[in-house]
């Protein structure tokens, strides 16, 4: 594994979203658990951004928080769209455990996942363009 660790922040939040995408394979897989790698892939993806940026990572499932330290470091700007991401944070606790809450259903994944593929993608766009002469970075 590299040692630097923004893209070991990566190399989760790939595979989050990876597990995430995989969907409901079988009977026993609940949304609410698809919709937990969704949320973690995009907070680690975020994460990584941090870290690759040499900012601060603090130790949250926020990811509203997450986007205002991006966009209050001047380095990057965040979309409005990437920003809607943040109902993202309620599937890192809320809807992890049982609770009383409703049940997670098919276009509530549908719109955690696509959530968590536009922080990936922005995420990835972002590094490529503040990459040190315009060196793309291997993110994939």
């Amino acid at each position: 594994m590299s040692d630097e660790p923004w893209k070991q922040w990566l190399l989760r939040a790939k595979s989050n979203l990876t597990r995430a995408k995989l969907g409901k394979q079988a009977d026993d897989i609940l949304y609410e658990d698809l919709c937990f790698d969704a949320q973690q892939a995009a907070e680690k993806a975020l994460k990584a951004l941090l870290l690759y940026l040499h900012l601060d990572c603090p130790r949250t499932h926020s990811i509203g928080q997450l986007l205002s330290l991006l966009e209050s470091s001047r380095k990057v700007s965040v979309p409005e769209e990437i920003k809607e991401a943040a109902i993202l944070t309620d599937y890192a606790v809320t809807t992890r455990y049982p609770g009383d809450w409703d049940a997670i259903d098919l276009e509530e994944y549908q719109q955690a996942l696509k959530c968590a593929e536009k922080i990936w993608e922005w995420v990835a766009g972002e590094m490529v363009r503040t990459a040190s002469g315009g060196v793309p970075v291997p993110i994939e």
